[in-house]
């Protein structure tokens, strides 16, 4: 069976004078930004990458990403815009929560 492709929903902020900034609900504690939308999104798929390689390596559980809906109806999250970050490819039992 092929094991779907799991995206991840960070929300980009921006406030006025600074760069966009980029956080995951799912995943506390990782953050990344850039200086353009393009710049917040990539950094924010490198970070995401290198995060679950961790986990992996550390031998902690990749959690399922929570649904666009689900994140988006949170009153935590309105004032991020929310995106979509497919997680690595990787071996299905790796990414297994």
């Amino acid at each position: 069976m092929i094991d779907p492709i799991r995206n991840y929903i960070p929300l980009i902020h921006k406030e006025a004078g600074s760069d966009y900034g980029v956080s995951f609900p799912d995943l506390p504690g990782v953050i990344s930004g850039g200086a353009s939308l393009d710049e917040a999104r990539s950094m924010a798929a490198e970070a995401l990458a290198l995060h679950l390689e961790g986990m992996v390596a550390d031998g902690e559980a990749i959690p399922e990403p929570t649904t666009l809906e689900a994140v988006t109806a949170d009153p935590a999250n309105r004032e991020g815009v929310a995106v979509l970050i497919p997680a690595p490819e990787g071996p299905a039992d790796s990414r297994r929560g």
